[in-house]
């Protein structure tokens, strides 16, 4: 079993449920994981998926090993023929059978380049190591997809929805930045948003930021952001770059930043976001200190969301 996309969930609902059943007793399995072992492979900065992955994993009783190939590993070659006479030092092949001989299950982390489309969309680095590794592997953030990210997305809103509505209303806003920044979050957003039932889902940004037609499908896309948060239930703010521009930035309206007056139009809603955030870029200090934030609430489902996908594994291998 591998966890690459939430697609792979076979009921949200339930796992949700699961998740939530952890939470209140995260020692509960502390001998599952007993003797096993979690390989970390980082390829690109982290906070909280490398803290909350390793504190579920220890939660479950295994021993954690992290690599960060940003300063420690070797420059991996991914292409199969590849003359390896320039920078790369290490093939996929060698180094995803090697690690597999070391961990019973490998975690990896590994952003968008932002530069060539069809080659982030390919995701690479992942799909290197389900080729060549012989353990499961978990996605802890690829090039087109962050599914531990929405998953405790997907618990956070569980825990804050609004008792008394049969339907909520789920609004996902892009806000500028001043760097490009890849897609992840918001696709596997979508993509959890599009399992769900008896929500009223809603896409705004700016023309031109639409992101990947295949992902987003018959998803609703409102381009006026003060229409799209009348009545929102949550509010789930991210930046990404240009799709069509590919890893551009070509807005950069400081309008689109979430503002209280902004969070007024909604039903009370419920300010989210993955963290990290640039304060009174994203969003004001007014509405990310405010009490409808559930920010440090959502990071803290991490851990849960992590542990759930680790607990099933391990069940299975």
């Amino acid at each position: 079993m591998n966890y690459i996309s939430i697609k792979e969930i076979n009921s949200l609902s339930k796992w949700v449920k699961q998740a939530i059943k952890i939470k209140k007793n995260p020692l509960k399995n502390q001998d599952l994981g007993k003797n096993k072992t979690l390989g970390m492979l980082f390829f690109n900065p982290s906070l909280r998926t490398r803290l909350s992955t390793q504190k579920a994993a220890m939660n479950l009783g295994m021993n954690v090993m992290v690599m960060n190939f940003t300063n420690e590993g070797w420059t991996l070659e991914f292409e199969d023929g590849a003359v390896m006479n320039s920078g790369a030092s290490e093939h996929i092949k060698e180094a995803a059978e090697v690690v597999s001989q070391y961990c019973d299950i490998i975690a990896i982390r590994a952003f968008a380049g932002l530069v060539d489309k069809e080659k982030d969309y390919a995701e690479t680095v992942i799909s290197g190591f389900l080729k060549y590794a012989t353990v499961p592997i978990v996605n802890m953030e690829s090039a087109i997809r962050h599914p531990l990210q929405s998953l405790a997305d997907a618990i956070t809103m569980e825990e804050f929805k609004p008792r008394h509505k049969n339907k909520q209303k789920v609004v996902l806003s892009w806000a500028p930045h001043p760097k490009a920044l890849p897609q992840a979050v918001a696709n596997s957003f979508v993509e959890m948003m599009q399992m769900q039932k008896d929500m009223d889902f809603v896409i705004t940004h700016p023309e031109g930021y639409e992101l990947s037609p295949e992902i987003t499908k018959d998803c609703k896309i409102e381009y006026d952001q003060d229409k799209a948060f009348e009545n929102a239930d949550f509010v789930y703010v991210k930046n990404w770059s240009n799709f069509n521009d590919y890893g551009k930035v070509t807005n950069s309206d400081p309008n689109w930043t979430i503002t209280a007056e902004k969070m007024a139009l909604t039903n009370n809603g419920k300010f989210m976001h993955c963290l990290p955030v640039r304060r009174n870029v994203i969003v004001t200090d007014e509405v990310l200190d405010g009490e409808n934030s559930i920010v440090i609430e959502q990071a803290n489902n991490r851990t849960y969301s992590a542990q759930l996908v680790l607990q099933k594994i391990l069940k299975k291998i």
